[in-house]
């Protein structure tokens, strides 16, 4: 059966796929395609340029744990003020983002990788959903994290591109028109309360959205649970998307989560097709 990682949005939450791929791994389960959005699509990305082993994945964990917030958001008090009078369409900078995604990527087009790559992100002026699987790789994944507002959009194919997950946070929607018969899910985002409201304007809003697109996911689950082989591991829960302070506390949350999810694949979360 083809078999399709989804890998969903969440910002600094993302570390968690790092420990969900481990798991993964750990069992010789290999994607034939990677559907990601925002960080999940640079999850998939690092995923589908690299070997599936087990050190793959604990050298994804090695990144997320030396990821700070000022690398991903680095702090430009000249481009928020221009956001906020309405001369920049965002509020931070997306050259730390860059960095990041070109220094770790070794393909320079989606179509370049390993297996297969899709990244979805959203259409500016349509709202649509727009899936990437051919062009340039960092482009793609800056238009798939451009949290609307946060960073900026990214003209790819000429149509001006935002942030995946506004749209579909956990595309599991794109992996069954792919063709995937068997599908994993690894979301980022749980509903959980948190730990402590969220600090900033920046983390606040992130929040917020966090919290409102998290819902497709129950929909989506709910719709497809009779056509294909669903298994959605455990989201984490408590910690806001922009906390770079916890990544060790959630890739174990994830490798564990979703060793517990493959041991028992009975249970309710592990949703097989129907007779």
């Amino acid at each position: 059966m083809p078999t399709a990682f989804v890998l969903s949005g969440g910002a600094s939450l993302g570390a968690t796929q790092a420990g969900m791929l481990q798991a993964l791994y750990e069992r010789d389960i290999r994607p034939d395609m990677l559907i990601g959005v925002s960080a999940g699509a640079l999850n998939a990305a690092f995923a589908a340029c690299r070997p599936v082993t087990v050190a793959s994945a604990v050298e994804l964990q090695g990144i997320w744990a030396g990821l700070t917030r000022s690398q991903v958001f680095p702090p430009s008090p000249l481009t928020a003020g221009l956001g906020m009078l309405g001369m920049r369409n965002h509020s931070v900078p997306a050259a730390g983002l860059r960095r990041i995604v070109e220094r770790y990527l070794d393909v320079d087009r989606l179509e370049d990788a390993g297996v297969a790559l899709h990244v979805v992100a959203a259409d500016v002026l349509t709202g649509e959903e727009v899936l990437l699987s051919k062009g340039p790789i960092a482009d793609a994944l800056l238009a798939s994290a451009a949290i609307p507002g946060v960073f900026p959009p990214v003209a790819v194919d000429g149509r001006l591109l935002m942030d995946g997950g506004v749209v579909n946070n956990a595309p599991i929607s794109h992996a069954v028109e792919l063709g995937a018969d068997r599908i994993f899910v690894l979301p980022a985002i749980g509903q959980a309360r948190l730990e402590e409201a969220p600090r900033g304007a920046l983390a606040a809003g992130m929040t917020a959205v966090s919290r409102a697109i998290a819902r497709r996911l129950q929909d989506d689950v709910a719709r497809y649970r009779h056509e294909v082989e669903l298994t959605v591991f455990e989201a984490p829960a408590r910690i806001a998307p922009t906390d770079f302070g916890k990544a060790g506390e959630l890739i174990e949350h994830g490798l564990h989560a979703a060793r517990r999810e493959l041991r028992r694949g009975h249970a309710p979360r592990h949703l097989r097709r129907a007779a």
